[in-house]
């Protein structure tokens, strides 16, 4: 049975609102917003890694590796798209390379590099995410 045009509007909405949730989560690192935001059974498709990182605590340690390298970074939305349970955002991530980031030591640089992340919801909560961040231009803009 197809839903109605006025829920796919809602649910779109409703997933574009968690969205915005989920930027600060990303953006704090807050565990338990995260969980609020993040299925349990999440996947999360990160360049760096071969297999998929799973749930909350797949998600805390992508985060850790960015932080890890840069501290301080932040990501902004630039551009969001969003149909039926899918949601796809253009972000620039900033911040400075104060840490060891994929064995480069801490150069002082900032960076602003673009990504551009696929997501895909149920109920509410993001059940999956394939993130294509610019690791070329990051990895220029730190010297590697």
């Amino acid at each position: 049975m197809a839903s109605h045009p006025e829920e796919q509007t809602m649910s779109v909405q409703a997933n574009k609102a968690q969205f915005e949730r989920f930027l600060t989560f990303i953006n704090t690192a807050d565990k338990v917003l995260g969980e609020d935001l993040i299925a349990e059974g999440a996947i999360f498709h990160a360049p760096n890694s071969p297999e998929p990182m799973r749930g909350i605590d797949g998600y805390m340690a992508i985060l850790s590796m960015m932080r890890s390298g840069f501290p301080d970074i932040q990501w902004t939305i630039e551009e969001i798209v969003a149909e039926g349970d899918r949601l796809a955002a253009r972000f620039t991530m900033r911040g400075r390379h104060t840490g060891a980031f994929f064995g480069i030591p801490p150069t002082g640089n900032e960076i602003a590099v673009q990504a551009i992340n696929f997501y895909r919801f149920a109920e509410g909560r993001i059940i999956e995410e394939h993130g294509q961040p610019d690791l070329m231009g990051l990895m220029r803009q730190i010297g590697g």
